[in-house]
């Protein structure tokens, strides 16, 4: 499907994290829990010509995160409509020039898709599911919350979907469905081994109208961050679609700041392992994937002392790291925490000692030898660890122009 252009005059940056996908409902309550205002978003809707529907919004908790729960609540949906139905309605509100746009490209992207499907025109499609007052009020409702937050920009992350199969008015389809494919062609994507849609084609449809661009979060002043809640609690993962507020910065030269990258903190607290099995889990968790992991000393209930195990871990990869986790730990339970880790660049060289070489890691402030390396070395010489770490640092020196300078370009 073709998304409309990045609409990024005067404005500020959203970023959808999407760990847990994104749907119509979880878009907008992840805007109303950044601060976009509930009373004039509502004044606004009441202008659209749809009746027999009301919003309710509540705060609740999704794997341990406060976020906004949306529920459009619906008396009746009317007959099946066609895009010309949905425009007439969207037309019919009293929408800023951009937030009309913003629906009209997510309502025709939706009738584009149903009729590729489906072998219609898109004039011809007659909606069901997304043409029902709630799929309506949550795209018209998403498009005037960025407008009230002042978003010109939208970017995301990429998306998570579920596995297995859903319902829809054409029977059982599969997860993600088709339309949820068919919009976010082109756009980052990964699978999650849960039976749940965690991604929905109106919340594809959200981003593509939108001109989201993906990748890490974008360089900008943080503002304001909110989350939008699903309907129902996941095990291992926050049910949320986070979303991101700030301005775009630049930093000397007119080059952007490095994005950070987000991960997942894994923790589990343990108060029965010995050193040796505490020693065995780190080691396969890093076997499995994770970027980091390790343990801290804790005194936990009744005076026990005991181990917090943490892993930092690609949220792609979280569903299998904290089945190690549980499995070599023996802990009855995984926190996890969202967080981003900005790290400097490194690249890998090594240096010949006594006949073995010796790995290096290298970054613009420090180079780092691979102690395992010279560990073996000093071993097999009978010296010790730190000589064999000043020669090989030192060895690696003399390789340098002279003053020091390594080209960047190396």
């Amino acid at each position: 499907m073709t998304a409309t252009e990045p609409d990024v005059a005067g404005g500020r940056v959203a970023w959808f994290h999407c760990y847990a996908g994104i749907a119509g409902d979880m878009a907008l309550g992840s805007l109303l829990d950044a601060g976009a205002d509930e009373g004039e978003l509502r004044a606004v809707l009441a202008t659209l010509p749809l009746d027999g529907w009301s919003m309710e919004v509540t705060k609740v908790l999704r794997g341990g995160l406060a976020a906004s729960r949306v529920e459009v609540r619906v008396s009746d949906d009317g007959p099946p409509r066609t895009l010309s139905d949905l425009l007439a309605i969207v037309g019919g509100a009293a929408l800023a020039p951009r937030a009309l746009r913003r629906s009209i490209a997510a309502f025709s992207l939706l009738a584009e898709l149903e009729g590729s499907l489906h072998g219609e025109a898109p004039g011809d499609v007659h909606f069901h599911e997304l043409g029902g007052h709630d799929t309506i009020v949550d795209v018209v409702a998403t498009m005037v919350a960025l407008e009230l937050l002042g978003i010109g920009e939208v970017t995301a992350s990429p998306v998570a979907t579920g596995t297995g199969t859903v319902r829809s008015a054409h029977g059982t389809i599969p997860n993600p469905a088709p339309a949820v494919l068919a919009v976010l062609t082109g756009a980052p994507v990964y699978g999650r081994d849960i039976g749940v849609e965690l991604t929905t084609p109106t919340g594809a449809a959200i981003l593509a109208a939108t001109g989201a661009t993906y990748g890490p979060m974008p360089s900008m002043t943080l503002e304001a961050v909110g989350y939008g809640a699903g309907a129902r609690d996941l095990d291992g993962l926050p049910n949320t679609t986070q979303v991101v507020l700030g301005t775009r910065t630049a930093v000397g030269g007119g080059g952007t700041s490095p994005a950070g990258q987000p991960l997942l903190l894994l923790e589990a607290n343990v108060d029965d392992a010995s050193g040796e099995e505490l020693a065995d889990a780190l080691a396969a968790m890093l076997d499995a994937g994770a970027a980091d992991a390790w343990t801290a000393s804790v005194l936990m209930k009744k005076g026990r002392p005991g181990h917090v195990v943490s892993a930092l871990v690609d949220v792609a990869r979280a569903d299998a790291l904290r089945e190690v986790m549980l499995t070599h730990t023996g802990s009855l339970g995984v926190r996890t925490h969202l967080v981003d880790r900005y790290a400097l660049a490194r690249r890998l060289d090594e240096v010949e000692i006594d006949g073995s070489p010796v790995r290096l890691k290298i970054s613009p402030s420090r180079v780092k030898v691979e102690h395992d390396d010279a560990a073996a070395i000093a071993r097999r010489t009978g010296k010790p660890v730190r000589e064999v770490v000043r020669r090989a640092e030192r060895a690696y020196a003399e390789r340098l122009p002279r003053g020091g300078e390594e080209d960047p370009a190396g």
